[in-house]
């Protein structure tokens, strides 16, 4: 593979980009056919509940954000896991909104601590790495 190529496999996008040395180093990201896989499953989810309490919204929501994030922990998904982080907090903002029948987002009156803490939304978007080994002398 060279600098400018990448291939995908298991919903990971493969490429090598310099890295902060200058050298090539592989960069593994979800693809964004996947990402949009997630959003719409999830839309379908909040699609369905439109009327119902958002505790049942979670309830449902949490084991489908846990398998996705659990699976793409691995590679180099920050960037994709804030994206989507983002959007569950706006569709569960819109969504306490709505039964509210009010308008705007609700910034003001619900914390994102608030959103995880207290009503339970998945909050675990932190990647994995192996931990590195360091040598033990022998004596």
């Amino acid at each position: 593979m060279r600098k400018d190529e990448c291939f995908a496999f298991l919903g990971f996008e493969y490429r090598y980009l310099p890295g902060r040395n200058g050298k090539l180093r592989s960069q593994l990201t979800p693809k964004q056919k996947k990402r949009v896989a997630l959003f719409a499953k999830l839309k379908e989810v909040f699609r369905r509940h439109v009327s119902q309490p958002v505790e049942g919204v979670i309830a449902e929501i949490n084991p489908i954000l846990r398998g996705w994030v659990n699976y793409f922990r691995i590679g180099n998904s920050s960037r994709c896991f804030s994206m989507v982080k983002r959007w569950v907090e706006r569709k569960i903002l819109r969504h306490m909104m709505g039964a509210r029948q009010r308008r705007g987002m609700g910034w003001k009156r619900w914390s994102t601590q608030w959103i995880h803490g207290t009503l339970g939304v998945f909050n675990d978007h932190h990647l994995r790495r192996p931990a590195l080994r360091k040598a033990v002398p022998v004596s």
